[in-house]
């Protein structure tokens, strides 16, 4: 059934300050709105319930207070579909529980015994544990790449390193993880996802290490540090357009590949806003490694990011018009419609995943950080 003329939908966004900056561009805003589409700002210093009426709601948002004002808002408004659901968004708040669900997919290998993985990690969660800890013996060797364990989009969360020796693990502050470093070209992949649409973009990443160098470097040295980017605002046009790598020789992965690892990814977690970071391992050319996982990520970096998510809007909003209108032809033949009402506002936080969905083969037709993390 078509779409009644003048039908106009409201999308609420609740994003900080940064994000929003970056995200609500004016060329966002007139795009959706050709498309029937209003983007209307959350005020986030009154309750979520005494807005809107809102037709969906997006938001990277953390705490217990919005969480609850979400489940108050979804509760009293069933029909309101809320991207992406705070429970799934947890998942990727930890550096260890975000990896995992990758080793959980099922994907097709494409040609030429093209594989993916995850690089080796552990969690160390106590600063003694750090000083005895027999590196080589639980499965890495140095260097190695530093985390916070936790990944909250804070600038804590943010402070990484690249540790080559005993000395620079005695100055971390756990709990970290500590990932072994891949060389790998000095080339990050950053996959955007947007519900079923998959871009991917090359950036710069962390130079090589020559393992024969390593005893003469210091202990640890920062991203900021060993990328030279201390004199660059990480925010700014200009720190993306040096971080741009346009060399017309590095080729990107096979996009079958990262197109089935977006669609198990987005279908294991629930999520349909986010994006992961890929690597090629210089040790096995055809190998890549999934680094990272990034919920909302910088889509204004991306390109045609303006249609891209408008586009999406668009999708979800009239799926879940067209069971709303197919509901109310239901009422209209006096036919059992129990259940249904809840199927519009299932629509975005069941991610359309059903038991066992994560170890199936998968058959699919197609504060961010920009170097290794």
């Amino acid at each position: 059934m078509e779409e009644p003329m003048g039908r106009r939908f409201a999308v609420g966004y609740a994003l900080a300050s940064k994000k929003q900056a970056s995200f609500i561009q004016i060329s966002l805003i007139n795009i959706a709105k050709e498309k029937s589409i209003d983007l209307i700002k959350i005020d986030l210093e009154k309750p979520l319930i005494e807005q809107g009426p809102f037709n969906l709601v997006i938001h990277k948002i953390y705490g217990a207070q919005w969480r609850q004002q979400l489940a108050e808002y979804s509760a009293k408004n069933p029909n309101v579909l809320i991207i992406d659901s705070p429970d799934a968004i947890e998942r990727l708040h930890n550096r260890i529980s975000m990896l995992q669900v990758v080793m959980e997919l099922s994907v097709i290998e494409c040609e030429d015994a093209v594989s993916f993985g995850i690089p080796k990690q552990i969690a160390v969660y106590d600063a003694s544990e750090v000083l005895d800890m027999n590196l080589e013996g639980r499965g890495l060797k140095f260097p190695v790449i530093a985390k916070p364990l936790v990944a909250d989009g804070s600038a804590k969360s943010h402070k990484m390193s690249l540790v080559y020796n005993r000395d620079g693990l005695s100055k971390l502050k756990p709990p970290v993880v500590l990932q072994e470093f891949v060389n790998h070209g000095g080339v990050i992949f950053k996959v955007y996802v947007v519900g079923d649409y998959v871009k991917c973009v090359k950036r710069k990443s962390l130079p090589d290490v020559n393992e024969e160098n390593l005893g003469s470097l210091k202990g640890s040295l920062s991203f900021s540090q060993v990328s030279n980017l201390n004199c660059v605002e990480r925010s700014g046009d200009s720190y993306y357009k040096m971080m741009d790598l346009d060399d017309g020789k590095t080729e990107i992965p096979p996009m079958k590949l990262l197109v089935d690892i977006a669609s198990g990814l987005r279908r294991a977690m629930g999520l349909h806003l986010f994006n992961f970071d890929v690597i090629r391992d210089d040790r096995i050319g055809n190998r890549y490694l999934v680094i990272d996982i990034n919920y909302f990520p910088g889509y204004a970096k991306m390109p045609s990011y303006e249609h891209v998510l408008t586009d999406f809007f668009w999708d979800v909003l009239n799926r879940t018009n067209k069971k709303e209108t197919d509901l109310d032809l239901d009422l209209d033949s006096d036919s059992d419609t129990s259940g249904c009402q809840n199927q519009a506002s299932m629509l975005i936080s069941n991610a359309d995943v059903d038991d066992g969905a994560a170890n199936r083969i998968l058959v699919v037709d197609e504060k961010e950080n920009p170097i290794q993390v």
